[in-house]
């Protein structure tokens, strides 16, 4: 199970995680380290691509840091706002400040060492996972298991 925690967008909206994601099924890439950026946006294009083509299928990016002060939160926020642009994507954009040896634990997570792909219902339901950046057996593992559902296209 997906545990509940709280985070903020970075265009300042209030979440409860996992009862306010928005689709019956939610791709979250979670993230702990500023570095993994880069495998993160391996993601982006198929994850784009998905969430057209299938309408229960939403997509989060959680950069997940340990519990900061305001103000270092508000630095932080302020500085990942700024390298992002578009609007959709800060609206994806989710951080989690909170205990992360609690979270890793509650998702059976080995380390912060690399990125971690759930899908995830709003009850908390954990669905489907990878870790690591994007590669074609990764593609089709995810492929796979969207595939039992009716994509938007032909509704």
């Amino acid at each position: 199970m997906f545990p509940t925690v709280s985070g903020k967008n970075l265009a300042g909206q209030s979440f409860t995680l996992p009862e306010d994601l928005e689709k019956a099924r939610n791709l979250l890439i979670i993230a702990f380290q500023q570095r993994q950026q880069d495998e993160v946006d391996t993601w982006t294009p198929l994850v784009k691509q998905l969430t057209q083509q299938y309408a229960d299928l939403a997509y989060y990016e959680l950069p997940t840091i340990t519990t900061l002060n305001p103000v270092f939160r508000w630095w932080i926020d302020s500085g990942m706002r700024s390298g992002i642009p578009d609007r959709g994507a800060r609206a994806a954009t989710i951080t989690l400040y909170l205990d992360k040896k609690a979270f890793k634990q509650a998702l059976e997570l080995p380390d912060e060492e690399r990125i971690y792909l759930l899908i995830v219902t709003p009850a908390g339901d954990i669905l489907w996972r990878t870790e690591g950046p994007w590669s074609s057996e990764k593609e089709q593992a995810l492929k796979n298991f969207l595939l039992p559902a009716t994509p938007s296209s032909e509704k």
